[in-house]
């Protein structure tokens, strides 16, 4: 689930396993993923996924984790699992996090405004603008904020 958060969302691993299970928000008709202001959907047949995880989280059972709240609880008390744990897991699989997230965060800003992929995704919009020139987008002349007349 990690990797498919980090494809899907273009976040770092790290981000992705200090989630927590407050991070996901089912209080209306859809799932949303506390990344960024606003809320992000999540997709099917991801939310379900997600939702599944949430509430078959692995690692629970130990003292140390009981009332933990990490989406991905790590075998520490109190701590997510790390990036050094779960990297190997995913490169196992075949899946390059890296020039995946990047690739992911190109496709993003070609669908959406830079700014609005910054904010939803909770990027530097100059990392955004940067990704959004390097992917040839179009959306050059979009202004974030509303100019006054």
């Amino acid at each position: 689930m990690a990797a498919i958060l980090v494809l899907l969302y273009a976040q770092p691993l790290g981000r992705i396993l200090r989630l927590t299970i407050d991070d996901i928000d089912t209080t209306g008709p859809d799932v949303l993923l506390h990344l960024g202001d606003p809320p992000t959907p999540v997709p099917e047949p991801v939310a379900a996924l997600l939702l599944a995880l949430r509430d078959q989280r692995t690692n629970m059972r130990t003292a140390t984790n009981r009332d933990a709240r990490w989406l991905f609880p790590g075998r520490r008390a109190s701590q997510p699992l790390t990036v050094d744990t779960m990297a190997p897991l995913i490169r196992d699989l075949g899946i390059p996090t890296v020039p995946g997230r990047l690739a992911a965060l190109r496709q993003l800003v070609l669908q959406a405004p830079a700014p609005v992929v910054a904010q939803a995704l909770d990027f530097h919009h100059h990392t955004t603008q940067r990704h959004h020139a390097a992917a040839g987008g179009t959306w050059n002349r979009y202004s974030p904020t509303r100019n006054a007349p």
